[in-house]
């Protein structure tokens, strides 16, 4: 799966994240903005920030 973020535009790590689903959030590793996941498809994860981070 790929979350690429709408901040920065870079793709997000997941590996932090083995259960990620609906409603979870994560950060940015590039911009250190969060991002709670809001969609998640079969390839694409969808997201909205929560925190605009560092």
């Amino acid at each position: 799966m790929h979350l690429t973020c709408p901040e920065c535009k870079n793709e997000v790590s997941l590996l932090s994240y083995p259960t990620l689903k609906t409603e979870d959030v994560v950060e940015c590793g590039m911009c250190g903005i969060t991002l709670q996941v809001t969609d998640m498809d079969d390839d694409k994860i969808s997201a909205e920030i929560v925190d605009e981070g560092k």
